[in-house]
């Protein structure tokens, strides 16, 4: 069976890899032949061989698959889906934005033309599932982001030590000068804390997070954007794993931490309260609360007993989003 896939593929300009990276050769283990669209950094030409693709495979293809953002990707989204319609090729929206609840307050219609005339809208957590769901669409089925949990070296941390990790894009959604706010509140208590924040700028909020680093004389390790092989051997050196986000879905790095051994902590937005239970796989604290945050690393770091188990808790609970298990649910998808 052949497949097109269509998304955001940048990583060999320097940004984080998507789920277009991954799914994409891991479906192709299943046998399927998938091509993908696209890897322009130009949003306008990605968007033209995004649709120069469904041109040259509309007879081909047995399904179009569209990694869906709520962003200004989302009209990439609502462009492709409309060409599938008119060439009657199944599609499938798989939901990423942690920001799509309000893009079908704020634009029901086009929302509408997009999802409900969707093969099936592919939700990555029942937090998704269920906003789509509330708002009407019937064709929506959960399939978790995976990982392969055998890549992933597992370090039990018997004592946790100030040592943060943050992994993700330099944007204002994801928040990443909280980070910097964190790391001021825990240098009183631990003046050898130290905070690793590995990623690229998409908007501007790197130069803007080093800014208030210097301002605030705080020392942070900026390492730009990283292979993920080499961020997850960085992960050894570390201990805590924290997201800082305003608004998120199901973050893979989270996931990635988590097999890894490092304790989250996640502020509670979005689909995270439906990824991570507090308390028991991670430590959730509200949006933009430095001093909940750096209050929870404190606990952690004081509280062995508590953060050992969170560790084994974390491991025991991403085994269950290894490919070999979500894989199946792919195949049952596409028969």
């Amino acid at each position: 069976m052949k497949l097109l896939y269509l998304g955001n593929q940048l990583s060999k300009h320097g940004f984080n890899k998507t789920t277009i990276d991954t799914l994409s050769e891991q479906l192709r283990t299943l046998g399927f032949t998938v091509y993908c669209a696209s890897d322009k950094r130009n949003a306008v030409l990605r968007l033209f061989r995004m649709v120069l693709a469904i041109f040259k495979y509309r007879n081909t293809v047995s399904y179009l698959i569209i990694d869906t953002y709520s962003t200004s990707a989302f009209w990439y989204a609502f462009i492709c889906s409309q060409l599938a319609r008119f060439f009657k090729i199944r599609y499938l929206p798989i939901l990423h934005g942690g920001n799509l609840p309000n893009r079908l307050k704020n634009n029901p219609r086009i929302s509408k033309m997009i999802f409900d005339n969707a093969y099936q809208n592919v939700a990555p957590s029942n937090y998704l599932k269920s906003i789509f769901e509330s708002e009407g669409f019937k064709n929506v089925i959960l399939i978790p982001n995976s990982i392969e949990i055998k890549k992933y070296v597992y370090k039990e941390r018997a004592q946790l030590a100030p040592k943060l990790l943050w992994v993700r894009a330099f944007a204002s959604i994801y928040n990443p000068e909280m980070a910097v706010e964190v790391m001021v509140l825990l240098k009183q208590k631990y003046p050898d804390a130290m905070l690793t924040m590995v990623g690229p700028d998409k908007d501007g909020s790197l130069q803007k997070t080093k800014d208030l680093a210097n301002r605030l004389g705080v020392s942070i390790s900026f390492t730009g954007q990283l292979e993920k092989e080499v961020w997850w051997e960085l992960a050894q050196e570390h201990d805590i794993f924290i997201n800082t986000s305003h608004f998120d879905n199901t973050p893979v790095s989270i996931m990635e931490a988590m097999a890894m051994g490092l304790v989250v902590v996640s502020t509670s937005v979005g689909g995270i309260p439906f990824l991570l239970t507090h308390q028991k796989n991670a430590f959730l604290v509200d949006d933009g609360n430095s001093v909940q945050m750096a209050e929870a690393i404190d606990f952690l770091i004081t509280h062995g007993e508590v953060a050992k188990k969170n560790q084994k808790s974390a491991r025991e609970f991403v085994s269950q989003m290894d490919w070999d298990k979500i894989k199946e649910k792919w195949k049952v998808l596409f028969k």
